[in-house]
């Protein structure tokens, strides 16, 4: 029907039978048994944990997360818009206003942001 198709149906099927092969082999040669030693050994540190995993963690936390946020769309949307921008201009300011848009969204962010102290370090 689609003969242009058929490589990416072979892929889809590669994928499943590796993504179920994977997941057969680790249910058969995974650990059978766990303990209370096995369940406590630090995955990364080396250290016995000293608190229960579900601590409050602190704003500032969240603050830089959001930080983060509106920096990385920044940047993945602002430079293939610039790469584009003379392009898009030939076919009209619509392309320019929603940026704009965008843009002032992102303006919001940082400026809720400053006012909250994310950009004090401390």
């Amino acid at each position: 029907m689609y003969p242009s198709y058929i490589p990416l149906f072979y892929m889809l099927i590669l994928a499943l039978v590796a993504a179920g092969s994977m997941l057969v082999g680790v249910h058969i040669l995974g650990p059978r048994r766990h303990t209370y030693v096995k369940n406590s050994i630090p995955y990364e540190s080396g250290l016995d944990p000293v608190a229960e995993g579900r601590m409050r963690f602190d704003v500032k936390f969240y603050l830089v997360a959001i930080l983060f946020v509106v920096f990385d769309l920044e940047v993945v949307y602002f430079y293939p818009w610039a790469m584009v921008f003379r392009t898009l201009l030939n076919e009209g300011m619509t392309a320019f206003y929603a940026m704009l848009v965008f843009t002032l969204t992102l303006v919001v962010g940082l400026v809720y942001e400053w006012k909250k102290g994310a950009l004090d370090w401390k």
